[in-house]
């Protein structure tokens, strides 16, 4: 099993091409489906999401997992940065978690 070393996150398996939508969909539908699963990622977020997409979350990364209720909805907001037109178009035409993660830590999308 090779180990690639991407932004901060040590990823094993994982296909490199999956976006953040894609990982949040697999993690939601296993958690729908496997109730052990979902037990885990509730109870120990990090891990849970560690072992099933084979990557090593560092532990200055935090993940909360909320349920939804009859009551209650969650919404997530992304990062306030402060992205331009252009920087925006750029995010939304496809470039990866992992680009935009590295262009933000050194201050602009447009750095690297």
């Amino acid at each position: 099993m090779a180990t690639h070393v991407q932004g901060n996150i040590a990823r094993e398996e994982m296909n490199p091409m999956n976006t953040p939508s894609e990982i949040r969909a697999r993690l939601t539908d296993k958690a729908v489906e496997d109730a052990d699963f979902r037990a885990r990622l509730l109870g120990d977020p990090k891990a849970a999401i560690g072992r099933e997409l084979g990557v090593t979350i560092p532990e200055s990364m935090s993940i909360e997992v909320h349920e939804e209720s009859d009551t209650t909805a969650h919404l997530v907001l992304p990062p306030n940065s402060r992205l331009n037109e252009s920087d925006l178009r750029a995010v939304a035409g496809g470039i990866t978690w992992d680009d935009y993660h590295e262009a933000t830590k050194s201050g602009g999308l447009l750095d690297w």
